[in-house]
């Protein structure tokens, strides 16, 4: 994939772009670039330096670069456990008691599996 339009930071081997971080090297086919949203992963640094092309240190500069350019996003919240809004008297346990089972006996007493054709679409040409 060539560079984008948009080019703010340039290094050896990695160049700070409207798309996010992307080698120079056209060679490579985009294979290593890295979009914006994927900048502030954990452990990003970690993955590219078992590369043995790398120039670890313009890699470094260059996401420097890009997480200065490109702030974080907001992270999502995680969702509310569910012993943390629950009430300490056990209502929630009866309420859970409450629930109807499902009854799935089947009337031989035992059940086989059935095999059947699978579905198949024809369509006119």
């Amino acid at each position: 994939m060539p560079l984008h339009r948009d080019i703010y930071w340039v290094g050896r081997q990695w160049a700070v772009t409207g798309y996010g971080m992307q080698a120079i090297d056209q060679r490579l086919n985009g294979m290593f670039d890295i979009e914006v949203s994927r900048l502030w992963e954990d452990g990003l640094a970690e993955r590219m330096c078992g590369l043995k092309w790398i120039n670890i240190l313009d890699f470094d500069k260059g996401l420097a670069a890009a997480r200065k350019r490109f702030p974080e996003p907001p992270r999502k919240a995680a969702p509310p456990d569910a012993s943390v809004s629950s009430p300490k008297d056990g209502s929630a346990i009866d309420q859970l008691k409450q629930v109807p089972m499902i009854d799935m006996r089947t009337q031989g007493g035992t059940a086989k599996a059935k095999f059947l054709s699978p579905w198949r679409v024809f369509r006119p040409r």
